[in-house]
């Protein structure tokens, strides 16, 4: 068989990129950790059928692997994560992948808007890092809402999907997935990041980590729509159970203050939390009152000076073992999952164009990250998100 001409540099920039452990991409492509490395040395070169094999499994299209150099990546939003005051880790592919998905499908939308009347809306930028986090969360709401407020809820989680679905009608898309594209064999990581917002004033975008913990994802959705409203994209991860959020970054301790204030308003709040009462009993009540999870609540009364930080650290850790014991699926209805993973006006939006002839329906497919015959299932359900 004729050898294919790799740039060795390449393949090991291919396989330290993918971070797969040697001895499995080996395995993936059905020969031994030696032989990879002599083509990794450049002693060796494999064969073509074998480079396609190592693209494949090395997620890099297969022309990659004859460059003179590696290609420099370039995130194509800000990565806003910090450890410790320094930035995170570098991140991994899967999000790469992911984001490039976004963006595909972004590119698609806002031509889409676009050409259907769409117009830039005037929320995305509207303040600053220098204004007021209270009157910015008031702006919030009265977006989402308007001057009747928030429609009752039963529970925190209901709560949620009420406000993505007032955040999809007041013109912002909204992803929530925990898997690269439809693949679940590629899951995200929480510790990699929690969210991300792209802050383009046509097609303003939040993505949610759905592998995060449900407690934890209706704050991720108040600070991305934080950075809309600050015109700031950004790949963020914030940590609940740290002192200050894990986050060093002046726009993210900005995002921070002004989600709490759209989820919690620091006005009477203090009124209600009862010093008598154990912590658990008051998340259990105002969860209840403000429809958010025990966790954001007890978060609130330590930035407001309510509880101290032992205090607060201990119930994060009960409350982190309880999510940790919960069962979690990339499972269930294929009907429901495509919206909540494409957003509910795109999902729409793609399956109409497919079905009236406006797109081919493969194209669609690449779009929804599905297949051809799902796209025409999807439309004979034409099932809403659950």
């Amino acid at each position: 068989m004729t050898d294919a001409m790799i740039n060795e540099k390449v393949l090991a920039w291919a396989v330290d990129r993918a971070e797969i452990p040697l001895d499995v991409v080996a395995k993936k492509i059905n020969v031994k950790p030696e032989r990879l490395a002599t083509w990794i040395g450049g002693n060796e070169r494999p064969t073509f059928r074998q480079a396609q094999s190592l693209s494949s499994v090395l997620h890099i299209p297969f022309g990659y692997l004859f460059l003179n150099e590696p290609p420099e990546e370039k995130l194509a939003i800000p990565d806003l994560r910090t450890v410790g005051g320094d930035p995170a880790r570098r991140l991994d592919l899967n999000f790469r992948d992911l984001l490039s998905d976004v963006l595909f499908k972004r590119d698609w939308f806002r031509d889409f808007i676009q050409d259907h009347a769409g117009h830039e809306l005037n929320f995305v930028g509207k303040y600053n890092a220098g204004d007021s986090a209270r009157v910015i969360a008031d702006d919030m709401r009265l977006t989402l809402h308007g001057e009747k407020g928030p429609p009752k809820t039963g529970s925190w989680e209901e709560h949620l999907r009420m406000l993505i679905d007032r955040a999809e009608a007041a013109g912002i898309w909204v992803m929530r997935n925990g898997i690269v594209g439809s693949n679940t064999h590629r899951p995200l990581s929480v510790s990699q990041f929690r969210g991300f917002a792209i802050a383009d004033k046509v097609v303003p975008l939040i993505f949610i980590n759905g592998k995060d913990a449900k407690a934890a994802q209706i704050f991720t959705f108040a600070h991305e729509l934080a950075h809309l409203w600050l015109g700031e994209s950004g790949v963020s991860n914030v940590q609940l159970g740290e002192a200050d959020y894990g986050v060093h970054q002046k726009i993210e301790r900005k995002c921070n203050e002004i989600a709490a204030e759209f989820l919690i308003p620091a006005a009477g709040f203090p009124s209600q939390w009862r010093g008598s009462d154990t912590l658990s009993d008051n998340a259990d009540r105002l969860s209840r009152i403000y429809k958010v999870s025990r966790i954001v609540i007890v978060r609130r009364a330590l930035d407001l000076g309510l509880i101290d930080q032992a205090s607060y650290s201990r119930f994060y850790a009960t409350e982190a073992a309880r999510w940790s014991d919960a069962p979690t699926s990339e499972g269930g209805s294929f009907h429901n999952n495509l919206p909540l993973r494409n957003g509910q006006r795109f999902t729409r939006a793609v399956v109409n164009q497919a079905v009236s002839g406006g797109m081919l329906l493969r194209h669609a497919a690449s779009l929804l990250n599905a297949q051809p015959t799902a796209i025409l299932s999807y439309h004979k359900q034409d099932r809403p998100a659950q």
